[in-house]
């Protein structure tokens, strides 16, 4: 209960948060990189002398914003509306703090505590901001427009459909869930992706426990019926199991004390640890946490059939295969693509991807006035090897082909964001600053007298693409993109 209090303090704080306009001063400058002005000259005849009419203001931008998640609010939170014409496009209505779904789940935190309308949170932008409740189908970056349709109904022309042209775009649509084809998920599994799912489950776990209370119910259907699974053994699923267990012991049982001996929890992954995208401490705490509660971990299984009573599982290791009887099955197993953005990968050469690849500046390559944050999109992190040349010229300001610990200072920052594997590295080796990176290069442990060439500056740099990896999808790193954006394009057009 003390982890769910705190939790909700943190988003009523996040919730108010983006009520009020940024006050952070985030340039977005460089949105404006061919800004267009109209206009002209208007003569006229007046004492025989013609004059020339005020310019009109220039046109604004068209900034599109596909999405309503952690990534595209964080983006228009910061997003000075009043330099462009903003269009927020989403199915969604309202943004939701979705580290406190599983609450939801178990009735901890209220739905109502962890949504805001999306028209509120923008409200004291006035016109600036419009919103459309529709869902985008089509991105089309030659015509530079967006395919709508309405998620309310039709419009007068009967089908619902209309079109938003744009100068800008940035693609927040999040994700979908990812089944892998696996018969009979869609059909009889759970998810924990939106806040009408949560409500869903917090149902569906009593209706088992009220099911198993009916009378001339053996023990064994008892049993089936009270097992609880969830598949996956990711943060939502981990996540889940923990409220879950909670609600069961403190609350459930005390009311349906007779069936309490049939209760059980079980997490089925297919990789041999829990949450194994993290670090393995926090997985071996976690699981060691499981086993103390009682909830049981069957890692090293993968499900290939879910009936509406029983999953089929496969163990990897010995390819034997398990039926598992369960009551109430969620799934929380990984995300997927959606249509529009598979397409739009398609259009833009990236079909083979699984999600939409954008440089460091979370730019899509191939179109230079598309954005992508969020789940739908990955960063292609350059390694700094393909730049290591490039950037000893740079900081060699003195062209003496060696370069001083004062030199490398000065640029130091500039690498560090873009090239962030360059300051993962040195934390993984425990190292205080940019010298003892150096020192691998030269071995001098003459920090004043350091100087390195070009040799030895790749030699102290040669591991540290090690560290190029993908980082867990958490909420703070979504919310952190969207922010990351203005910045990112405020540098590039700075640099």
């Amino acid at each position: 209960m003390g982890f769910s209090f705190f939790a909700s303090r943190a988003a009523a704080r996040f919730l108010e948060d983006i009520r009020r306009p940024s006050s952070a001063g985030v340039s977005t400058a460089a949105l404006l990189l061919t800004a267009a002005s109209g206009g002209g000259i208007v003569a006229y005849a007046d004492s025989a002398r013609a004059e020339e009419a005020p310019e009109p203001p220039p046109r604004k931008k068209k900034v599109v914003v596909l999405g309503t998640g952690w990534a595209g609010t964080s983006f228009l939170k910061n997003l000075d509306s009043s330099r462009y014409e903003v269009k927020v496009i989403s199915p969604r209505n309202y943004f939701a703090f979705t580290p406190l779904l599983p609450s939801v789940t178990c009735g901890t935190v209220e739905a109502r505590s962890v949504v805001e309308p999306i028209r509120r949170m923008f409200e004291k932008k006035g016109k600036d901001v419009a919103y459309y409740e529709a869902e985008c189908f089509k991105i089309d970056p030659t015509k530079k427009a967006v395919h709508c349709r309405s998620a309310v109904g039709t419009n007068l022309d009967g089908n619902g459909d209309f079109m938003v042209d744009y100068d800008y775009l940035v693609v927040a649509l999040g994700a979908t869930v990812n089944t892998f084809n696996t018969p009979g998920v869609m059909e009889h599994c759970h998810f924990l992706k939106e806040v009408e799912d949560a409500q869903k489950i917090r149902k569906s776990v009593i209706d088992c426990f009220e099911r198993a209370s009916i009378p001339n119910i053996s023990e064994e259907e008892k049993r089936k019926i009270l097992h609880f699974v969830i598949i996956g053994g990711g943060p939502t699923g981990v996540e889940f199991a923990a409220e879950l267990h909670d609600f069961l012991v403190e609350d459930l049982v005390k009311l349906y004390p007779a069936i309490e001996q049939f209760v059980k929890i079980t997490i089925i992954q297919s990789g041999e640890h829990i949450l194994n995208t993290f670090d393995q401490r926090i997985a071996v705490f976690a699981e060691s946490k499981f086993q103390r509660d009682g909830i049981e971990l069957s890692t090293g299984f993968r499900v290939i059939k879910v009936s509406d009573d029983s999953i089929t599982v496969k163990c990897k290791s010995s390819g034997v295969e398990t039926l598992v009887p369960y009551g109430m099955a969620v799934w929380s197993a990984g995300i997927g693509t959606r249509p529009v953005i598979t397409d739009f990968m398609s259009q833009v050469g990236q079909g083979k991807r699984r999600a939409l690849a954008t440089n460091e500046w979370l730019r899509v390559p191939e179109c230079d006035s598309v954005y992508a944050i969020g789940d739908c999109s990955s960063i292609s992190q350059r390694k700094i090897m393909e730049d290591i040349s490039t950037i000893f010229k740079v900081a060699d300001k003195d062209n003496s082909g060696t370069l001083t610990l004062k030199e490398i200072n000065d640029v130091l920052e500039d690498i560090c964001i873009r090239y962030p594997q360059v300051e993962l590295y040195m934390k993984s080796m425990h190292m205080v600053d940019i010298a003892d990176l150096i020192k691998g290069g030269v071995g001098d442990s003459n920090k004043e007298s350091m100087v390195v060439n070009i040799e030895e500056f790749k030699k102290a740099l040669s591991h540290v693409d090690s560290q190029v990896k993908t980082v867990p999808a958490t909420a703070q790193l979504l919310r952190n993109k969207g922010i990351i954006l203005l910045t990112a394009l405020t540098k590039r057009i700075t640099a």
